[in-house]
């Protein structure tokens, strides 16, 4: 039999965070590497994906989802950013925030292209943009701050370059964008004709009094920004896979054809519960959440600070990076098991985050757990005193 496999994706190697996971299993340790969210669903969200299936709504979907779920995510998007968008002609359901990243991606750009990241990057961004040809090009976030360098960006783009892409609130890194770094990256992107995209997850996952900015409502920003969400941190729905992209008509259209080439549609009594969610949740919802969370950072980084494993304190989304050279290792992968082995807590290797060696000594932590096994992960932390 041929063992032959494609050499496109001969790059691809499992994720660090579903090893450290799968090492975590194997000792039934407390898993804080993969931000799982495995925190309680809304009453409203379950309850609506209960009631669709059993009033049928189990069959495909158009392509573009569900007139429910689209209408109430355009109207969330004009709540939000004052903007409106077509539910009709400018919103798409997709199989999750990556399903819509992937079928962009692969709807608008060649191989030989180029696109730019902020580095520590989401893996997955990275590795989409490999696996269709695409050249991903890295601009550095600084500490202690994350803040980069506007000089820096600017000499990242090239000819080749078609887009820039921004992760607000960021993941691994828990950085916020101001408007302020958003308006400089919006000159660059008029200055040399680029998209924009980006992922917009962690939107309610905001302390410290960050505000999120959408980069879509920046002034002349609408036409050329790919919005993406999605529903998995906020309503603990990980598994679900209900994201959504927003653009102008002419984009959504390719970049729909592409995605129901992929994936078809994202589940479709799935689809309901997010729309009821969105609909019958009050504001005070997301008020709660991000003080849930609040606390939940406290809680973990005073436990790193306790351990010797100082956090780099995040200002948004629900993951800690932390200085990890203390531990014994001669890479993060080393000093991720090490810990792992010492306290039964799983961490994701820094590395898995960089394409330089910045990440060798940083462990990445998720905070998105439920209390009692996040106060036990804290307190096996606290008891390490490196």
């Amino acid at each position: 039999m041929s063992r032959h496999t494609s050499s496109q994706f001969a790059f691809l190697r499992q994720s660090e965070i579903r090893n450290m996971s799968i090492e975590c299993a194997k000792v039934s340790g407390i898993n804080l590497a993969q931000g799982v969210c495995d925190t309680e669903v809304p009453e409203a969200v379950r309850q609506g994906a209960a009631d669709a299936m059993e009033a049928g709504t189990n069959i495909y979907t158009r392509y573009d989802g569900l007139s429910e779920l689209r209408m109430a995510i355009a109207r969330k998007f004009e709540r939000e950013t004052g903007l409106t968008a077509d539910p009709e002609r400018e919103v798409l359901v997709t199989s999750g925030a990556t399903g819509a990243f992937y079928a962009a991606c692969a709807a608008l750009f060649d191989r030989g292209d180029e696109v730019i990241l902020f580095e520590p990057f989401y893996s997955y961004h990275l590795d989409t943009l490999q696996a269709l040809g695409v050249t991903p090009r890295l601009v550095p976030l600084e500490l202690p701050d994350w803040s980069f360098s506007i000089a820096a960006l600017r000499a990242a783009i090239s000819e080749k370059t078609r887009a820039i892409v921004i992760n607000t609130p960021g993941n691994p890194s828990g950085k916020v964008f101001s408007r302020a770094e958003l308006e400089s990256i919006a000159e660059l992107a008029r200055e040399f004709d680029l998209y924009v995209i980006t992922d917009e997850i962690y939107e309610y996952f905001l302390y410290d009094g960050h505000q999120h900015v959408s980069f879509a409502a920046l002034p002349d920003m609408r036409d050329r920004t790919l919005c993406i969400g999605g529903f998995s941190k906020t309503f603990s729905i990980t598994g679900w896979r209900v994201g959504y992209l927003l653009g102008n008509a002419e984009l959504c259209d390719k970049i729909g054809q592409v995605h129901d080439l992929l994936y078809v549609c994202a589940p479709a009594p799935l689809q309901i519960g997010v729309a009821r969610g969105l609909e019958a949740l009050p504001a005070e919802f997301y008020a709660n959440l991000r003080q849930e969370y609040a606390r939940k950072r406290e809680l973990l980084c005073r436990a790193l600070e306790r351990a010797g494993l100082t956090p780099h304190i995040p200002s948004g989304a629900y993951y800690v990076l932390a200085n990890a050279e203390r531990l014994p290792g001669a890479s993060a992968k080393e000093r991720a098991l090490s810990l792992l082995a010492r306290t039964g807590v799983a961490a994701v290797p820094g590395s898995a985050f960089f394409r330089s060696d910045r990440g060798s000594t940083l462990l990445r932590f998720s905070y998105a757990k439920r209390e009692a096994e996040l106060r036990q992960a804290c307190q096996n932390l606290a008891s390490l005193q490196l």
